[in-house]
């Protein structure tokens, strides 16, 4: 319909009705590489109902009505009820359904992690709130099968792919969530600075029960049914971790009080709290003394998947400027044909794709990390990964945002939603800082680490599909760059963290693409990423001069 005083003309909504798999050739590559060829029917399926405009609209409902605390019944009887749209129910459902959380550790196929990164992929490119209780729920997995007694009454659950969203003791539930509660108020990110306190329920603590009394500052997520908590045996005393549930065995409500719901800038359908711990019923999981490093195994799956959803913003945000840039024109011609977007488009699709090619190699070192090179990265580049790809993606949401215009700066839109829900990741289990002395500190325990990581991108680089060039010189000078730096003295390394990480990271994700990736994005993204540090750099601003430009945007995104 046109408006009495004008035509409507040049205005292009937003992607959606699309196929987020079969557009993407670098995840499909990445799939069948990592041996999970088996999984993309299922995968096809799943991406196909991602990709509808009925899915995008439960996403933008889903965080437009946000979670809402209700802590007493009519009758004054306290509760601390989480009210979610039916949106978020849809959509977390949806996830369940796929059995991706359960996969990496009760499927026992070659390519279970590349597969279940394939999923946490395609869902975050549309929704990303739903996949904190899922990332958390799947990173619980490792800690509670080493407590046979417990892991026993709720594997079943945690296996399910149905979808339970009642708030029951756990023994009434066909699937479960769990969550997790580190952060206090004066620690942040040192948790050994927490003052929550667990005392043992009779004589040394029967069956491992603890009575906890303290808070956390951030709780997530509070609708969860039970959380693994880190606190004190004792005032003063060394730490251990909980297994806390909402329901106590009895069938009553455990004493944890939720005070009230964050105000997030971004994952908006999820809801973050913070609780304070009455005496709530607690059981003890490994032994007291081990608690930060129990929580610390759970923090190193999380962050891959704060790393894979980073890499799921920067890809749906690439292919949301593409799509738009090729159909918007301005000053006579698509501002997908104009030299300087095309340098901005081609700058977002080259760290799209060197995002999710180090994403998918890192599920890869989940998956079997028995050698010192696997392990390296699983140690040592995860949270490298985590403090780049964060990074670079709350960045680059800003740049794609801006390919939009002031289309993109508008809160019904995906583009805001993406710009709202970068920073989460980047803050979320580590902030960037923490990320780069977790680097240093991986480095000094596991010298041998350092060497079994260089001599594996080493051979990458060398990958038979490009022998004809043998070694390539900046990728050579980038690798001497940073074997000069990590000879640097402890005590002056420390100031350069995010130097290191932010080197190896890059070097790591040019020696994947030369010998993952077709010729043009390989060349292109030595080009534009290893000449400097890149310090400084904004998006686009790179010499497009002797790149294949039109080949990196047409694999980036054909439609």
């Amino acid at each position: 319909m046109d408006w009495t005083t004008h035509q409507v003309f040049n205005q292009y909504p937003e992607l959606n009705d699309y196929h987020p798999l079969a557009t993407d050739a670098a995840l499909c590559e990445a799939l069948e590489r990592a041996g999970a060829g088996w999984a993309h029917p299922a995968l096809d399926a799943y991406a196909a109902r991602l990709g509808m405009a009925e899915t995008y609209a439960l996403a933008e409902q889903a965080n437009r009505h946000t979670p809402q605390l209700q802590r007493f019944d009519t009758r004054g009887q306290r509760i601390d009820a989480l009210e979610f749209h039916p949106a978020w129910h849809q959509l977390l459902a949806l996830y369940r359904g796929e059995g991706l959380i359960s996969r990496p550790f009760q499927d026992e196929r070659p390519g279970r992690w590349a597969a279940w990164a394939a999923g946490f992929y395609l869902h975050g490119q549309v929704e990303q709130g739903t996949l904190c209780p899922a990332t958390m729920t799947q990173a619980a997995i490792p800690l509670l099968r080493k407590e046979p007694a417990l892991w026993q009454s709720l594997q079943s659950r945690l296996y399910s792919t149905a979808y339970d969203p009642r708030d029951l003791p756990v023994a009434d539930k066909a699937s479960i969530w769990l969550g997790m509660g580190m952060t206090e108020k004066q620690g942040g990110s040192d948790v050994r600075a927490n003052t929550t306190v667990a005392t043992p329920i009779g004589t040394g603590g029967r069956g491992g029960e603890y009575r906890l009394r303290g808070h956390k500052w951030f709780f997530s997520a509070p609708q969860c049914d039970a959380h693994l908590v880190v606190a004190r045996t004792g005032e003063g005393g060394p730490f251990a971790c909980f297994y806390v549930p909402r329901w106590r065995p009895d069938g009553s409500r455990n004493a944890v009080r939720v005070q009230r719901l964050k105000d997030k800038v971004g994952n908006r359908s999820n809801a973050s709290s913070e609780v304070e711990f009455e005496d709530a019923w607690g059981l003890l999981m490994g032994e007291e003394g081990r608690g930060i490093p129990t929580i610390i195994e759970m923090a190193s799956y999380t962050r891959l998947n704060c790393v894979v959803g980073s890499a799921a913003i920067l890809r749906q945000a690439t292919v949301q400027a593409i799509h738009y840039a090729r159909r918007r024109h301005a000053f006579g011609k698509a501002l997908a044909e104009q030299p300087l977007m095309r340098a901005v488009l081609a700058d977002l699709a080259l760290e799209s794709e060197a995002a999710l090619h180090l994403a998918m190699r890192l599920a890869q070192a989940y998956e079997d990390d028995g050698t010192p090179a696997q392990r390296a990265w699983k140690r040592v580049m995860t949270p490298a990964a985590k403090f780049w790809v964060c990074k670079r993606a709350v960045e680059l949401t800003g740049e794609a945002m801006e390919v939009l215009g002031g289309n993109g700066y508008v809160e019904d839109g995906v583009m805001a939603r993406l710009f709202r829900e970068a920073p989460v990741n980047s803050i979320w289990e580590g902030s960037g800082n923490v990320m780069c002395l977790d680097v240093l500190r991986a480095l000094q325990r596991e010298p041998e680490a350092a060497h079994a990581l260089l001599t594996e991108l080493h051979a990458a680089a060398q990958d038979e599909l490009h022998a004809a060039a043998q070694d390539e010189p900046r990728i050579a000078a980038a690798a001497r760059e940073l074997q000069a730096l990590l000879a640097t003295p402890a005590e002056q390394l420390e100031g350069l963290g995010r130097v290191l990480a932010q080197r190896l990271v890059l070097l790591a994700q040019a020696c994947l693409l030369r010998q993952q990736a077709p010729a043009a994005v390989a060349d292109a993204f030595i080009a534009t990423r290893l000449a400097d540090s890149g310090a400084g750099r904004v998006a686009g601003a790179i010499d497009t001069r002797g790149l294949d430009v039109a080949a990196v945007l047409a694999r980036a995104f054909p439609g």
